[in-house]
């Protein structure tokens, strides 16, 4: 039997500071050879605690951290940061402001012969889609481009492992989603292994292989972001990722399910027992505007996205719901609209779990 071993495992980590409770426990992860992974989670959670333990910059306190099989970090044992051969690109990007991009990139590269240094750092910086800037200086880029300099550098001494903190929380939303792809792509042609931290879900959803939901110091969930958003394994997940409401409902049966909406008969995986109250997850696109429907709902908000709206309704009992309609179907706030049911995955929790804080 052949054993796998993953470029990056975490088992049972802990830190705290000194008085304080932890702010990373059972923390579990692995990720193997070129994959890109991502600890997505809200301010506090742990996340860049984590990333600071992995990159050697925190001594742990409980638990392993291995690299390719080696521990690099357990209590009592912290390889240095600059013995684990790692790339770590910041948010802030941490530029050299002094040294023009080329510099910049080949700063770490001291090992080499100067032509070569320059040579391998034209050539990151033509990867990353500056060719020809190498002569310009940090304060004459774009955000954009800094981090593109960034990005080239970190890559720069082929590390075996790429730390990404927060890297585009800097750029504005369209430039954000845009790089998360284009740097998805660099790294994917260079089989780079490497972990992102971000609390932004379309930068985790671009970028990433599997994505970690962060919560109160461990992973909720380390899945695809198709199973966050469709088969959340908890009631915080579900909150969490996407948008999204909950409904009450009744297992009327081992896999049914009867709601104010209508009853679903589909429940894979829930394991509710008949007659036990529960939480209905529905999405926005669950819900469908129909003129015919005899339910109704009254529009309380609306939100032009474009191709659709999406709006707030509010069924009889005072629940809200979230539907995307397209939008040519203009309707006035306080405007009652049909609406329907169509689920393609049911996802429900025994009502007693609660909304998760």
């Amino acid at each position: 039997m052949i054993l796998m071993t993953h470029a990056l495992e975490i088992r049972d980590l802990r830190f705290s500071y000194p008085g304080m409770p932890p702010v990373v426990e059972g923390f579990n992860l692995s990720l193997a050879e070129g994959e890109i992974g991502c600890l997505l989670g809200s301010s506090g959670c742990g996340k860049t605690t984590a990333l600071r333990c992995i990159a050697g910059l925190e001594p742990v306190h409980g638990g392993e951290i291995r690299f390719r099989g080696e521990i690099v970090s357990r209590p009592g044992l912290t390889v240095p940061t600059e013995e684990r051969r790692i790339g770590v690109v910041f948010q802030d990007y941490a530029l050299f402001p002094h040294l023009n991009a080329l510099d910049n990139v080949a700063f770490g590269l001291r090992a080499l012969p100067k032509p070569d240094r320059r040579k391998r750092a034209a050539e990151l910086l033509a990867m990353v889609g500056l060719p020809g800037s190498g002569a310009k200086y940090p304060h004459e880029l774009s955000g954009g481009q800094r981090q593109r300099v960034a990005l080239a550098r970190a890559l720069a001494p082929s590390p075996r492992l790429l730390l990404l903190d927060e890297p585009f929380s800097n750029l504005d939303g369209d430039l954000r989603e845009r790089l998360s792809l284009e740097v998805r792509g660099i790294l994917k042609a260079q089989g780079t292994t490497a972990l992102l931290v971000t609390h932004d879900q379309n930068e985790a959803f671009a970028m990433a292989d599997t994505v970690g939901v962060m919560r109160k110091g461990r992973i909720e969930q380390w899945d695809t972001a198709y199973n966050l958003y469709h088969r959340p394994t908890s009631r915080f997940v579900a909150d969490f990722v996407g948008e999204g409401a909950f409904i009450d409902g009744l297992a009327s049966d081992s896999d049914g399910i009867d709601t104010v909406l209508g009853a679903l008969k589909h429940c894979p995986g829930c394991e509710l027992k008949p007659g036990m109250p529960v939480a209905l997850l529905l999405r926005p696109d669950d819900i469908q505007h129909d003129d015919a429907a005899l339910l109704k709902a009254e529009v309380v908000k609306k939100a032009f996205r474009g191709a659709e709206f999406l709006y707030t309704l509010r069924l009889d009992d005072g629940k809200q719901l979230l539907s995307l309609v397209p939008s040519h179907h203009n309707h006035a706030v306080g405007e009652k609209i049909g609406i329907k049911l169509d689920v393609d995955h049911v996802v429900a929790f025994p009502r007693a779990e609660g909304a998760d804080d």
